[in-house]
């Protein structure tokens, strides 16, 4: 094996949960070339990273058609031995199986896994983590069954974070992308009250998490709260969080930037579960949910607001 090709153009969280098979693919072709595509806006994700050849990056912008075509035009002289498509919708199943690969795997979920080679079931509920369904598709080479992902902050990353680590630290992300994926803001609040008002609680996120996490700020009676929505990096803010004595999550990006770095972790699942295998993978991690509620989970992913208008799967005790 000279020369693979992974495939991940879904989202922040997709891509970290594709790294093991980086480190697996890497410990059973040390020889081998990887190249990684990703949309554009997720390769700061894989800076850094030993294992890889190059990151190619999926951009849009200057039109879909265009890029899919210019990408397999690329794909085709690279001339890859094996190309591994983990992303389960068309554009992504189109480049793969036009690409020439000698082997080309994938999931019969995607539209165009009639072009693969192989393809291998993706089943969601049963508890099978992502990683292992994604590491089922070298299992024939003898991956392993599980493995943690893992991301490569620089030596200037963690110097910019020095400036917030204290003996005792704590990070929380509390927004998502979906409503019922996030904590409701008075159980964000109530947490930051529950923790020892001596020690900086970080509130991380992006720049348009800003305004939800001034009100928790606004509204908590803790004045040792800071927001640093905006202020760090993908890299950045997973350093951050490999140091500090715990983090809270939500079912969403920075639970597995925990995971890619083993930190602490405590993650909160409303309205999906851990069964769809999306929980953390850290040594010291828990996840705290409301039981025995009928109306969950409401799907596989979040809503923009509770289908049943009451929202109680938000009412997590800590």
């Amino acid at each position: 094996m000279n020369r693979i090709l992974i495939i991940q153009t879904a989202f922040l969280g997709d891509v970290i949960l594709a790294t093991p098979l980086v480190s697996e693919l890497h410990r059973l072709f040390p020889e081998a070339k990887i190249d990684f595509l990703l949309k554009k806006g997720n390769e700061s994700l894989l800076q850094n990273n030993p294992k890889l050849n190059e990151v190619i990056i999926f951009d849009k912008s200057s039109g879909k058609w265009k890029s899919i075509l210019r990408l397999i035009k690329q794909f085709r002289k690279n001339e890859y031995d094996l190309v591994i498509n983990l992303h389960r919708f068309a554009s992504s199943g189109i480049i793969a199986g036009f690409s020439k690969g000698k082997k080309r795997y994938g999931f019969k979920k995607n539209p165009f896994s009639f072009l693969y080679t192989q393809k291998f079931a993706h089943k969601i509920g049963d508890g099978t983590h992502e990683v292992e369904r994604n590491l089922s598709l070298i299992q024939e080479f003898g991956a392993k069954k599980l493995v943690r992902p893992e991301l490569f902050p620089s030596a200037e990353d963690n110097l910019h974070i020095e400036k917030y680590i204290a003996e005792e630290f704590y990070c929380l992300a509390p927004a998502s992308v979906w409503f019922t994926k996030q904590l409701p803001k008075h159980k964000w609040v109530e947490l930051t009250e529950s923790i020892n008002n001596h020690s900086p609680l970080y509130l991380l996120g992006a720049s348009g998490d800003s305004a939800f996490c001034k009100e928790i700020i606004a509204d908590s009676k803790n004045k040792n709260v800071h927001s640093l929505c905006g202020e760090l990096t993908l890299l950045q803010s997973a350093a951050l969080m490999q140091k500090a004595t715990r983090n809270f999550v939500n079912d969403s990006g920075p639970l597995h930037l925990a995971s890619a770095v083993n930190a602490n972790v405590t993650a909160f699942f409303c309205s999906t579960i851990p069964d769809f295998g999306f929980g953390p993978l850290s040594e010291n991690s828990d996840v705290k949910e409301v039981q025995d509620l009928d109306c969950r989970p409401c799907g596989l992913h979040g809503h923009q607001s509770c289908p049943k208008g009451h929202f109680k799967c938000g009412e997590i005790t800590f």
